[in-house]
């Protein structure tokens, strides 16, 4: 298993280019649709998606195991909630990666009897699910570092002797007492958090990253499953998107999520 998993290594960034390719391709052939193309060139670029699709499943090969050895690490984490969603995040991502082992097989004419549609609604099913994980993983790492930026805000407001913008605890204009200012201080505490979110999104760019990049990947199975229809347009500007955000982590280890 660990001779595959240094294989799954090596492969990983050819997979994240090819991926990157086959989007750009869905992309280029939803434009050349939109403007009118001649067929014979539309045919050509789904064609090498194709291409492409078949040969990112050849490098996935074995990732199943990788994704294993990532579970049986994420198992033992401290923090519950992590150890659930990461763990949970990573079963799946194995299961879709030995449904898409199976596709390859039914595809490349090994296993031509293969009920492709079958496993292919399969492998979207644990995708999907593994996004899910991820998000929420993606939320309560967020909702920590808010309440711990919060925390330190009201600890240095306490040491300068400033008090909470707003009258949302002083019982100024827009306080629970004041008619018609119940709005007024709902509104003063959403802007709040939402600046909250930002300043922290902005300080820890691998979790703004992972976040982009697993919502960008989300709309993917939730197009080929059928739960919402987004197009080829949506699906192949948001893959290209996560597929760039996926190569710069690898480019740049600092910037992927840890664990």
């Amino acid at each position: 298993m660990d001779a595959w998993v240094r294989f799954s290594a090596q492969s990983q960034a050819r997979e994240r280019l090819c991926r990157a390719a086959q989007y750009a391709c869905s992309l280029l052939g939803y434009a050349l649709q939109r403007h009118g193309a001649s067929p014979e060139l539309q045919k050509q670029i789904r064609q090498l998606e194709g291409h492409l699709s078949l040969g990112r499943k050849l490098l996935r090969l074995g990732n199943s195991a990788d994704a294993l050895e990532s579970a049986k690490r994420t198992v033992h984490l401290s923090d519950v909630v992590l150890r659930f969603c990461i763990t949970v995040s990573h079963l799946n991502r194995a299961l879709y990666f030995a449904c898409d082992n199976v596709l390859w097989a039914g595809k490349s004419g090994l296993a031509p009897r293969v009920d492709q549609e079958k496993w292919v609604q399969r492998s979207f099913r644990y995708y999907l699910f593994s996004l899910i994980m991820n998000l929420s993983r993606d939320a309560y790492e967020i909702r920590l570092l808010m309440e711990q930026e919060s925390s330190a805000c009201s600890r240095r407001l306490k040491g300068s002797g400033g008090g909470v913008p707003g009258g949302i605890e002083t019982g100024g204009p827009g306080g629970p007492g004041t008619p018609g200012g119940g709005l007024p201080q709902l509104a003063v505490k959403l802007r709040l958090q939402v600046l909250l979110l930002v300043r922290v999104l902005r300080g820890h760019p691998p979790l703004l990253l992972d976040v982009v990049r697993n919502a960008c990947d989300l709309f993917i199975p939730l197009d080929k499953l059928g739960l919402w229809r987004c197009g080829p347009g949506i699906v192949g500007l948001c893959g290209l998107v996560s597929s760039i955000l996926s190569i710069l982590t690898l480019i740049c280890p600092w910037l992927r999520l840890k664990p």
